[in-house]
């Protein structure tokens, strides 16, 4: 089956309404403690994420916190833009409920896959591609919370596959993709780390115990193109993950990463999807999806404004 699993109810994180129930989610924009994610400028260089400040939070607080600093934390894409030669110039199965805002004007970027769907992230800096049975969601922040046994992931320009699918499970998803940013420079290394992050914290209890086997296959070296049309290292990894049975049947879903050499930090794409479910992603569309991220020439950013039905 495709991803799902038990809800965190003793869990005070942000949460995806759409992702599978238990393991991350959305809140709706207009519930009581949401705050946009706002804007962040892009740097011309990539660097590190801010750390965010420690303080005591409510739970809508928190949600809100991990919005404004999904933002923040993709900083690593400005070297996704990358325009110039200038030296000078970031569902599985279970989840809970994403905090969704729809930026407008909106700004957009073609495919490059013929047929499939663009998903543009940071202003039009970098985008990736997904099929027809998608749904782009690219001003949506979805993720899982760290909790005493998940290191906690957060991804932004999102989209989402087979939403409810399985009648059992409420706002139940088959998979979904979004941008993280991590802090390693090394492709390689920030690719094995996301895999990581994503596949323990979206397939195991936030609070334990860590019931998912996971099985991570060697990095695959390849390229990212830049803004500019440069071309850079890249990496690439997959994991399989296999979970207890659930109310919708067993669960086996794969994980992949591509993260690209930007600097300090890596703006990595995260694609997962349960394998057992029609309708999701499988291993070749896994990695036909990781293989469109790239960087888009200003020429090729059209801002466009939402219709109304698509505001928030």
């Amino acid at each position: 089956m495709g991803l799902f699993g038990k809800k965190r109810g003793d869990s005070p994180g942000y949460e995806d309404n759409a992702a599978l129930d238990g393991f991350g989610g959305y809140q709706p924009s207009d519930s009581s403690g949401y705050t946009p994610a706002p804007e962040t400028p892009a740097p011309v260089e990539p660097e590190p994420a801010p750390e965010p400040q420690k303080q005591p939070m409510s739970r809508s607080g928190r949600r809100a916190m991990y919005g404004f600093f999904a933002t923040l934390g993709v900083i690593a894409v400005a070297a996704l833009a990358n325009n110039s030669d200038r030296t000078s110039e970031s569902s599985a199965p279970t989840t809970r409920a994403p905090i969704v805002y729809t930026p407008s004007p909106q700004v957009v970027a073609p495919p490059v896959t013929e047929g499939w769907q663009s998903v543009a992230g940071k202003d039009g800096v970098y985008a990736y591609d997904v099929p027809p049975n998608w749904t782009p969601k690219p001003g949506t922040i979805h993720g899982w919370e760290k909790g005493t046994q998940v290191p906690g992931i957060t991804m932004v320009a999102s989209a989402f596959v087979g939403d409810g699918y399985c009648p059992q499970e409420k706002r139940s998803r088959i998979g979904g993709s979004g941008v993280t940013n991590v802090k390693l420079a090394e492709p390689a290394a920030a690719a094995r780390k996301a895999v990581d992050d994503l596949a323990v914290s979206a397939y195991n209890p936030e609070n334990g115990p860590l019931t998912a086997k996971i099985t991570p296959e060697p990095p695959q070296a390849t390229e990212f193109t830049l803004g500019s049309g440069k071309k850079v290292a890249a990496s690439i990894v997959l994991a399989e993950v296999v979970t207890p049975p659930g109310p919708c049947g067993a669960r086996r879903a794969l994980v992949g990463v591509i993260a690209p050499q930007l600097g300090d930090a890596s703006a990595a794409l995260a694609v997962y999807s349960g394998q057992d479910t029609p309708g999701g992603a499988d291993r070749e569309q896994i990695l036909k999806i990781l293989k469109t991220y790239r960087g888009v020439p200003e020429a090729d950013r059209k801002t466009i404004t939402p219709p109304p039905s698509t505001l928030r």
